[in-house]
C-alpha cells in the first residue's frame, strides 16, 4: 500500500472481516479487533500502519487509540516493512536455557543483519519474540505461520537456505522427535504393546 493509496478491504477480507465480527455478541464487535489487525496486516504486506488502525477503529466503532493499543501490545503485529520470510527467534527462559542466544549469533552471523533488521534483497527480517509456546521442544523459531523446533545453529541455517533457495522447509520438531513426545520414543509401558486388559477373571 502506497502513502498516496488509503487502506480498505478487499472483498475477499471484507467477507472475512465480517465472519470474525460475527463471532462475537450484538454490540460486543470491538472483540474482533486482533482477528482484524491480522487480516489487514496480511493485506498490507505483513505490517500494520496508523492508518490502517484508524480505519479498523472506524470500522469497529471504536476509537483509534484502543486499536494502537493492541496493535504496539503484541508482538505479533509488525509497525515497518518486513523481509518475505520473518524469523523470530523466542528468547523466553525456556528457549534461552537450551540455547536460543546461539540461534539468534546464527542468524545474525548467516544473514549479515542485526535484530529488527531485513536484509537487503528482502528476503528476511530478524527478530526475537518472548514465548512462542512450545517451551518442551526448546530452542523455537517462527518463521511467517511455520513454528520450527529442538533447532541448533546449524539446523536453522539449513532452513534459512532452504528459504534462499525457495526449497520446501517441514515445520515442526527438526531432531526427529514426534510432536512433544520424548526423545527416543516411549519411556514407560515399552512392553505394553497394545495389550488390553482381561474382562472378567478366574476368582
Amino acid at each position: 500500500m502506497s502513502a498516496a493509496t488509503k487502506f480498505a478491504w478487499t472483498p475477499e477480507n471484507e467477507a472475512e472481516a465480517q465472519k470474525h465480527i460475527a463471532k462475537y455478541p450484538e454490540g460486543k464487535q470491538q472483540s474482533a479487533v486482533m482477528p482484524l489487525l491480522d487480516l489487514a496486516q496480511r493485506q498490507n504486506n505483513g505490517h500494520v500502519t496508523i492508518e490502517i488502525m484508524e480505519y479498523i477503529g472506524k470500522y469497529l466503532g471504536m476509537p483509534a487509540i484502543r486499536v494502537q493499543e493492541v496493535a504496539t501490545f503484541y508482538t505479533m503485529y509488525n509497525h515497518k516493512p518486513i523481509g518475505k520470510h520473518h524469523v523470530q527467534v523466542c528468547g523466553t527462559t525456556p528457549c534461552w536455557l537450551r540455547g536460543s542466544d546461539d540461534i539468534m549469533a546464527a542468524c545474525k552471523k548467516h544473514l549479515g543483519i542485526e535484530k529488527g533488521e531485513t536484509t537487503k534483497d528482502g528476503m528476511f527480517t530478524l527478530g526475537e519474540v518472548e514465548c512462542a509456546g512450545g517451551c518442551v521442544n526448546a530452542p523455537q523459531v517462527s518463521i511467517g505461520d511455520d513454528y520450527f523446533e529442538d533447532v541448533t545453529p546449524e539446523t536453522i541455517v539449513d532452513i534459512l537456505n532452504k528459504l534462499a533457495k525457495g526449497e520446501k522447509v517441514t515445520p515442526g520438531p527438526q531432531n526427529g522427535r514426534q510432536t512433544s513426545a520424548p526423545l527416543g520414543g516411549p519411556t514407560t509401558l515399552a512392553d505394553f504393546k497394545g495389550k488390553t486388559a482381561k474382562s472378567g477373571g478366574d476368582a
